[in-house]
């Protein structure tokens, strides 16, 4: 698990999609922007997989 990214940059939630960069970095800060109000810090330009999986999939990712 050392090389795991346990965070998305807005490269991949393009590639993921099949949309624009501009258009994954309106998602990202969104997102990050909900982050945010709820007390968390965020990165620019990067949202943490497990909450990309809860807001796109519905669905938690499990724990290690």
């Amino acid at each position: 698990m050392e090389n795991y990214n346990y965070m998305m940059s807005a490269d991949d939630i393009a590639k993921e999609l099949n949309c624009s960069k501009s258009h994954a970095y309106k998602l990202v800060r969104a997102m990050n922007k909900e982050l945010s109000a709820q007390g968390y810090i965020t990165m620019a330009g990067k949202v943490p997989k497990a909450f990309w999986a809860h807001k796109m999939y519905g669905y938690k990712m499990a724990g290690n």
